[in-house]
Formats: C-alpha cells, structure tokens, sequence
C-alpha cells in the first residue's frame, strides 16, 4: 500500500501550501472571514482525507485477512462536515459560510489535480520510452 502513502504525502504537501496561502490572505487582506472560513473549511477537509486514508489501509488490512470489513468512515466525514457548518453559523462575524463550504471541497480537488499530474507524468514517461 505504499502507493496511497505516496498519494497522500504528494497531497499532504498541497493541501499545507493551501493552508500557508489561506494563512497570509487572512493576515494581510481585508476579507479575513473569507479567509478564516476558508482555513477551517480546509483544515476539516485535510482531516477527512487523512480520515479516508486511514480507512483505506484498515480495509486493505481486513481484506488481507479475511475478517469483516467495517466502513469506510462515511458518517465520520459527514459529522465533519457538519461540525465545519455549525461552527459557521454560530460564529458568522468571524466565518463566511460559503467559503466554509468551498474549504470542504478542497481535499477532492486536490485529489483531482493529484490525479491529472501523475496521469500527464506517466503519459509522458511513456512517450519517452
């Protein structure tokens, strides 16, 4: 299973830049609840995708050998989610919700983009042979 180590290191790095980015927008511009909503978001969505691959390798695991396979922590990541909201709307003076909710997505974006580069590398990499 090292590849998924592999994937979520490269995506690990991505999603910290991200963070370092949001970071500075909050420090150095005015829309700080843009931003702080947009850290939260992110940090929630880092945290699920370090939740799913967790429960990626646990489930390779069991399938190795052959016990029961439990989930894959679906209401885990909801809750979450869910928690990234209500702390939203309890506090929107400091948090945007929208950007809340645009935080969430960003580890499946980082996914996709993940995805896209290694596919043009290997692309490539075959074209060279």
């Amino acid at each position: 299973m090292p590849e998924i180590q592999e994937r979520f290191s490269r995506q690990r790095k991505y999603m910290l830049f991200l963070l370092s980015f949001f970071v500075l927008g909050w420090g150095f511009t005015s829309y700080q609840s843009i931003f702080l909503g947009l850290i939260l978001g992110t940090v929630l969505s880092f945290f699920n995708l370090w939740l799913i691959v967790r429960k990626m390798i646990q489930f390779r695991e069991a399938v190795e050998k052959e016990q029961k396979v439990r989930s894959l922590g679906t209401m885990s990541r909801m809750a979450s989610a869910a928690l990234a909201v209500i702390i939203a709307l309890e506090y929107p003076a400091y948090f945007h919700l929208i950007s809340v909710v645009l935080g969430l997505m960003t580890s499946y974006l980082v996914i996709m983009i993940d995805f896209f580069l290694q596919s043009f590398h290997l692309r490539k990499k075959r074209e060279e042979r």
